[in-house]
């Protein structure tokens, strides 16, 4: 049961395709956009998309491409597992929104010069981009209000976006700027087009110099952790308590699996989970990515079996790797293993 939950969390976390899937825009845009750009494009975790000085400086080439290659090391998951028509449904509905005629781009590189762009993205990029142009840390989502800006800035040196966006693309935000984000006009920041020529020109330069630490997706061996227990659920139930404060966890409380999910008196007592927390790490983990709150508090699941041996069970943490591509999100993912591991080999001694 705990396996095939996870199997489904992973597939709609992940965005993933039925083969009958339905192709219209709005009902895959709400499946697999709507949780972080907004049920109406109004951003989120994401980008707003509906914003209109987004809608009139990007292609639907643009948006075909950041589908499908997403962001990697950011929030933007690839949804390589949708197929051509399917982006194509969602393109057109997020197109909707657009109330002027659709962009397009050469595919023209712009000629400057990346040394003097390096120097004036320094000193005008640096602040919302990042000094390596890697982004805005984070996901802009505060835990109490709405962020005071309807973006964040984005990850500029990363592949999906470079394979995205066009130098002409680039060249004309940079002209332009966009109203209602940070974003304003180089030229009213009393740049020349030569100057904005040679930032296009620096930026697209990262192709040739990989970010150091773009996030990898963690292999996690397993989606579920499984120690064999060879003492009774009881006593190992308070092992796992023992354990878990040991290593500075607070414990919460011990609730049948089925709590909530059927009347208190058909509960099986032969299932129950362990609830623990650091608040620390809490507060760490949110401040990275809020989604994390769906798989929070820490918890491990123990079972006594028909033939009445026990075992301890959790989430995999590494699994979150694939589920929020966020490279600051795998140190913890990778700390959290660890914490798992060693309780659960604790209790079972």
């Amino acid at each position: 049961m705990l396996l095939r939950l996870l199997a489904l969390i992973l597939l709609g976390g992940l965005g993933c395709s039925q083969a009958q899937a339905d192709l219209n825009g709005a009902k895959l845009y709400a499946r697999n956009c709507a949780a972080c750009h907004g049920e109406k494009g109004t951003g989120g975790i994401g980008v707003p998309l509906a914003l209109p000085s987004f809608q009139a400086s990007i292609s639907d080439d643009y948006l075909r491409k950041t589908i499908h290659l997403g962001r990697p090391g950011r929030v933007m998951p690839t949804f390589s597992s949708l197929k051509e028509d399917e982006i194509d449904a969602i393109v057109g509905y997020v197109r909707s929104w657009n109330s002027g005629p659709a962009v397009t781009y050469s595919d023209k590189p712009v000629q400057g010069n990346p040394t003097h762009g390096k120097q004036l993205f320094q000193k005008y990029c640096v602040a919302c981009h990042g000094v390596n142009g890697e982004g805005a840390k984070g996901t802009g989502v505060t835990f109490s209000r709405p962020r005071d800006l309807p973006i964040m800035a984005p990850a500029l040196h990363n592949p999906g976006f470079l394979a995205a966006a066009p130098d002409a693309m680039i060249k004309a935000t940079l002209m332009k700027g966009r109203e209602g984000t940070p974003m304003v006009s180089f030229l009213k920041q009393g740049l020349k087009e030569k100057d904005i020529d040679d930032i296009v020109s620096y930026v697209r330069s990262f192709e040739k110099q990989p970010l150091a630490g773009s996030a990898q997706v963690l292999q996690a061996e397993k989606p579920v952790i499984v120690r064999d227990s060879p003492y009774d659920l009881k006593t190992t139930v308070e092992n796992v308590k023992t354990a878990v404060t040991t290593h500075n966890f607070f414990y919460g409380r011990v609730q049948t699996l089925e709590y909530g999910l059927t009347k208190p008196e058909t509960e099986n007592p032969k299932q129950v989970i362990v609830y623990f927390c650091n608040i620390s790490l809490l507060n760490q983990a949110l401040a990275i990515d809020p989604r994390v709150g769906m798989f929070l508090p820490c918890r491990i699941t123990i079972l006594e079996k028909p033939d009445g041996k026990v075992q301890v069970m959790s989430v995999n943490p590494k699994v979150l790797s694939r589920l929020f591509n966020n490279s600051e999100l795998n140190e913890l993912c990778e700390q959290m293993k660890q914490n798992y591991t060693a309780i659960m080999e604790e209790s079972t001694l």
